[in-house]
């Protein structure tokens, strides 16, 4: 079977935290390769300004457009309406039933999975794919997937990776502040951000 990995998100803006997480679960993984999924509505996210996903899909566009195991996918785009990731796991395995598929989230996701959308068809369709993207988080994360895997009866992998602490939201307030975001976000995407006055 085909083993496809998931980074879902509003890439808002995508940096080089996602990637980072990304390349780490493709390799330990062993993923095929990895479908960037820019969510249109995210209902999580309802009371923050976010960009057009017409900006925040040609954000990810460039930022992946140098990696072969990297693809944009406007799944999610495309749907009316909330995004939930049950219905976008539902719906893929529908349309590729012979595809295993890993669904990549940072580790402040995976503490709140418990009060996504139907967390158990969630790990019903995908193994769950993490790591640690703040100091001090992994046993947090370890318990948190243990918890997890008992309640749903899923999997969970645990990435050995290095920290790397960022956000879009911090970099959003860096823009904001005239302060340098250059090692935060991919060169392309710097360019693309300051030449369309984002998040000014």
């Amino acid at each position: 079977m085909k083993k496809v990995g998931i980074m879902g998100g509003t890439f808002n803006p995508i940096h080089n935290g996602h990637l980072f997480l990304a390349e780490h679960a493709y390799e330990q993984a062993k993923l095929d390769y990895v479908l960037f999924m820019p969510t249109m509505n995210p209902p999580h996210k309802a009371d923050i300004a976010i960009e057009s996903a017409e900006h925040r899909i040609n954000m990810v566009d460039l930022a992946i457009s140098d990696n072969p195991h990297f693809r944009l996918s406007d799944f999610e785009y495309q749907r009316p309406g909330m995004t939930y990731t049950s219905d976008t796991l539902e719906l893929l395995k529908e349309l590729e039933p012979d595809t295993e598929y890993y669904y990549i989230v940072g580790g402040d996701s995976l503490m709140m999975m418990d009060h996504w959308m139907n967390p158990q068809m969630v790990f019903d369709l995908a193994t769950i794919v993490t790591g640690s993207r703040k100091q001090g988080e992994a046993n947090d994360l370890k318990i948190q997937a243990q918890h997890l895997e008992r309640k749903y009866n899923g999997k969970v992998i645990l990435l050995d990776m290095p920290i790397m602490e960022m956000s879009s939201e911090n970099i959003r307030e860096r823009i904001l502040n005239r302060k340098f975001i250059k090692y935060y976000v991919p060169e392309k995407v710097m360019s693309y951000i300051y030449d369309n006055k984002l998040y000014n």
